[in-house]
């Protein structure tokens, strides 16, 4: 297996991951533990903290996204240089695609530093959760990346039907159908 073949891997056991911290972020935000689907949950799934197992999730998947970035210029089949991964606009294959990559990147790292404490202390909620709504933007941004970037750097036509297409196009259906039951859930708590 080449360097560029387990960048890919890694990069979508990080798109799970991610969706999955996306998931339970948006289950933290709405009063879960008074709902009747809540109390039908097993019990021993009731007594997890869901907010430590948000913010671990968040960690693997900023471990795994720069392992994931790491071992992209090891291969020298891949022609992307440190620089390049930075700022993709310059990069031999597909930029536009490698960019959204970049940029999901830069907004994890935003959403969980102003998550740390010391940093979230200093700033009003309205202000932090504003920031925080970044994730759903990260979210098509590497869901996008994940779906029309070429695995093997050669840029291939999209094959939607490829299974680590499939994965990206999974959660990425997964995280919109969530989004609208999010988004429905805080219209009727506003009426």
């Amino acid at each position: 297996m080449q360097t560029i073949d387990i960048s890919g891997t890694i990069g979508l056991i990080a798109t799970a991951v991610l969706t999955l911290n996306i998931l339970l972020g948006m289950l933290l935000s709405s009063a879960y533990k008074k709902s009747v689907y809540w109390k039908c949950v097993p019990a021993f799934i009731q007594k997890l903290n869901i907010t430590d197992i948000h913010n671990y999730t968040a960690y693997l998947a900023l471990l795994l996204v720069l392992v994931h970035i790491v071992l992209i210029p090891i291969d020298s089949a891949s022609k992307f240089s440190w620089l390049q991964l930075l700022w993709s606009l310059n990069a031999q294959h597909q930029p536009y695609m490698a960019l959204l990559g970049s940029l999901s990147f830069y907004a994890l790292i935003l959403v969980i530093i102003t998550t740390q404490k010391i940093i979230k202390n200093k700033m009003r909620f309205r202000f932090w959760k504003n920031v925080h709504l970044i994730s759903y933007g990260t979210a098509l941004l590497f869901i996008i990346h994940g779906i029309w970037m070429d695995p093997e750097l050669k840029d291939r036509p999209v094959d939607f039907l490829d299974a680590e297409k499939l994965l990206s196009e999974i959660c990425g259906l997964v995280l919109i159908a969530a989004s609208v039951i999010r988004f429905r859930y805080f219209i009727r708590k506003q009426c």
